[in-house]
This record gives C-alpha cells, structure tokens and sequence, in this order.
C-alpha cells in the first residue's frame, strides 16, 4: 500500500453522503430511496422471503423494503455523525421496511435499539441473533455457520448493552440494561489496558486491570480509571420512546 492509495481512500471517504430527506426528517438508505413507492408487505406470503429469492431486483430496488439495517448500521458505526433525535426518526423509519432476510441484519438493529431506548426489542434482537444457528432460523445453517451472526451476539452485548462506540479512537460508554437481564460484565482490550466493565441495572462499575491510567465518558461523563481505582457511576434511565413497527409477519419473536 502506498501514499497513493491511501490518498485515494480520503479522497472517497470525503465524497461519502447520506442524502436527508427534509419533509421526513429522515436519512435516505440511498438517493430519493423515501420517495419510492411501499412495499406491499401485507400481501407478501411467509414462504415469498427472502424476497430477493422471490422478486427481481428491478422490482426490490424501486421499492422501500430492505434486506438488511446498512443506514442503521452506520448510525452504530459513526454514531458521532447523527443527533440523538435523527437515530431515533431514523431507527423508526427503517424499522418498518427492514424484513431482515439477512443474519447481519438483527445484531446491528439491536444495538441502536438500545441506544434510543427500544430496549425489550433489542433484548429480542439479540436473541434472534444468537439462535441463528442454533435453531436453523434461516434454514441454511447446514451449508455453515452466520459467522457475523455469532460475532454478533457479542457485539449486542458489549455495544449494544455495554453502549460501547469507539469513534476516533476514543473508547465511550453507554450502558444500559434491558428488563430481562439483571447484570452484565464484558472485558476488552485498548491499547494495552485491560478494563473490565461490570453493569447493573442501577449502575456500572469499570476497572482498571492492568496498564496505565484510562479515560472515557460515560452517558456524557468524563471518568478516570487506574489500577486498583475503579469507578462507578450511575445508569440514567432510558429515553421515553414511542412503539415502532416491523413489516408485517417479519416481527422478532418475542422472549418471555
């Protein structure tokens, strides 16, 4: 790799938009994908999925149906590029046209819905997540393992849980728990420190386990770790969130 190819990296990286469709308050999934017709998901028979299976591409990308959470999941991956509010018009919106015929799809949708504050759905998510294989949930598990589905299940715990995001190389912190799950403890590695996040439903402890001296934020809080120095700080509740919607016969099942 030379200075010329990385040049050319930048060069595409600053030509990147998402297109925002001012009427609705939303980010597009692609140019004028808002102004394409609805997918007639009520008409749409169980054994017609995955639709890509069943419906030519030409009538698939004139529609607003999805196959998998792809602006969600850049709202988990540069969630310092989105407000609060658009993650959450934006979580809404594409809710209701993702039908998830992909075993990518649940993990990512999970951890923005415990971001802003669908935390009972992410919880489900994360279930579907983990059984992909396990219950053959899309009857393909003989031809191999969703390898991104299983690394998945750790990424729901630990980013979408643990609210963990790493942007610009500084490591934050969100935690919050959904109502089934009463704690939750995960270990990682940053640049040489070992830190070990213990959550609760009230509140979260981080250590310090080995390595020099470590800042982050939590919840919009700047805290200090060192060795034998842990820190615990508070869970504030999670934001009030009105219901969203999936299409219809491609809900989650729910976990009791």
């Amino acid at each position: 790799v030379d200075d010329a190819e990385v040049g050319s990296w930048h060069r595409a990286a600053d030509a990147v938009v998402i297109p925002y469709d001012e009427r609705l308050e939303v980010h597009q999934q692609s140019e004028d994908f808002t102004e394409h017709d609805e997918w007639d998901f009520a008409d749409t028979p169980a054994e017609h999925y995955p639709l890509l299976l069943h419906a030519p591409y030409f009538e698939i990308y004139r529609k607003q149906v999805i196959k998998q959470a792809d602006l969600v999941m850049a709202m988990y991956l540069r969630g310092d590029a989105f407000t609060p509010e658009q993650k959450a018009r934006n979580f809404a919106y594409y809710e209701a046209r993702t039908v998830r015929d992909s075993s990518l799809s649940a993990a990512q949708q999970a951890v923005i819905a415990a971001e802003v504050g669908h935390l009972e759905l992410a919880y489900d998510y994360w279930a579907e997540t983990i059984f992909t294989d396990l219950y053959n949930l899309h009857g393909n598990s003989v031809q191999g393992l969703h390898l991104a589905a299983l690394a998945g299940a750790w990424t729901v715990a630990v980013c979408g849980f643990g609210g963990m995001r790493d942007h610009d190389g500084w490591v934050t912190f969100a935690p919050r728990l959904p109502p089934k799950l009463t704690c939750l403890a995960f270990r990682i590695l940053v640049e040489g420190r070992a830190i070990t996040v213990e959550v609760s439903k009230e509140s979260v402890t981080y250590h310090l386990i080995d390595g020099k001296e470590f800042t982050s934020n939590h919840h919009g809080q700047e805290f200090t770790i060192a060795v034998d120095q842990p820190v615990t700080l508070p869970i504030p509740a999670a934001p009030s969130v009105e219901p969203v919607h999936q299409p219809s016969g491609r809900e989650p099942i729910h976990r009791n």
